[in-house]
């Protein structure tokens, strides 16, 4: 069993944005054990076109993922709130094995449980191909 992940439904403004902040720098850790703690034992996914049920698979997916987008860097924002679910808009940037930089934009719709996991994730995600000099996200990892 997991522990709580404060905050806890419902949402205010505050920690809505504190929910999204919290995700944001998880995922910019590129750590998928650290990832997928947010997430339920059964949480379920749609990542593209990929369907997902349950933390390996999460984790699974997340190894996949940060082994070909290299250079991360996302940026999330909160879009709206209710209750024990929480809308988010998304751009992440990153570079394939050959340099070729990509921006992602997207959103992300999300449902808790009582305890602050997230046990429904559904993301739809385009790419958009950039030059190195389009870059918006040049922090240090």
């Amino acid at each position: 069993m997991s522990a709580p992940r404060p905050p806890l439904p419902p949402f205010t403004a505050e920690t809505a944005a504190q929910k999204v902040q919290m995700a944001e720098d998880a995922w910019n850790s590129r750590d998928p054990e650290r990832v997928a703690l947010a997430y339920t034992e059964d949480s379920e996914w749609r990542n593209r076109v990929e369907f997902l049920s349950g933390r390996e698979a999460i984790k699974d997916f997340l190894r996949r993922k940060w082994a070909r987008e290299h250079d991360y860097r996302l940026k999330k924002t909160l879009w709206a709130y209710l209750d024990h679910r929480i809308a988010v808009r998304f751009e992440y940037e990153f570079h394939d094995a050959n340099g070729q930089w990509y921006r992602a934009h997207g959103n992300e719709n999300w449902e808790f449980t009582a305890d602050g996991l997230m046990a429904r994730r559904y993301a739809s995600i385009n790419d958009q191909r950039i030059e190195e000099a389009e870059r918006k996200f040049r922090w240090a990892r």
